[in-house]
């Protein structure tokens, strides 16, 4: 989808005591942003921050970064999270623009996450494009790196084909998926994975199941 233009979203996000311009900067010193220690979550292709928003407030206990390619998302991502948290600062919660393909020149090993959650990301229903994939095997690699011992993946998506295709990469990658359904809210799951995001809430209203998966890295053989 085309995102239309928005001029005041650079100043207004620059403005943001929660956004970081340069994320490359922060490599390896991720956990040191938050003014209080904690685990990570991060969620790629945060969107307009609803997701973030619904979690966020209700769990100052964890850190959330939220990254998005362009300004003309985050920004509204941006008032979504301070309007979740009303009168209350901001605090455990970044957002950044940065493409995710490259996620690796602005995270490494020392920027430990808990949990990475991919939403609804770009199916590329075509094979020529499947590489782009934000589960592809490739990129699930690069997020082992990233996870602590024990961490997941918390994968949501309405796309058949894609979730399909995704419990292969995933074992594939070294992962094991020990929860998946393909409808999330006709089964018993942990609440954190009900809080919607704004496209979860579009096809949920059309009466598109939503698909869902948790998986983490394969224990290595002994």
């Amino acid at each position: 989808m085309r995102m239309r233009n928005k001029p005041w979203a650079g100043p207004e996000l620059d403005a943001c005591p929660f956004f970081l311009r340069h994320p490359a900067d922060q490599k390896g010193h991720w956990h040191e942003w938050f003014r209080t220690p904690g685990p990570i979550h991060l969620e790629l292709g945060c969107g307009k921050g609803y997701f973030l928003a619904g979690l966020a407030p209700i769990h100052p206990e964890i850190r959330y970064i939220g990254i998005d390619l362009k300004d003309t998302v985050l920004a509204p991502a941006k008032r979504v999270v301070e309007a979740a948290f009303g009168e209350h600062p901001v605090e455990n919660v970044a957002l950044t623009a940065y493409d995710i393909e490259r996620l690796l020149q602005i995270m490494d090993e020392r920027d430990r996450v808990e949990r990475i959650y991919l939403n609804f990301c770009n199916p590329w229903p075509k094979p020529r494009h499947w590489k782009r994939r934000l589960t592809y095997p490739t990129r699930l690699r690069d997020y082992a790196s990233l996870l602590a011992p024990g961490g997941e993946i918390w994968f949501k998506t309405d796309d058949g084909p894609l979730f399909r295709d995704s419990l292969r990469y995933f074992d594939a990658a070294g992962y094991d998926v020990f929860w998946q359904t393909e409808d999330l809210h006709a089964v018993p799951c942990e609440e954190e994975l009900r809080v919607m995001t704004e496209h979860e809430r579009m096809f949920t209203a059309r009466g598109i199941p939503i698909k869902a998966a948790r998986a983490r890295l394969r224990a290595p053989q002994p």
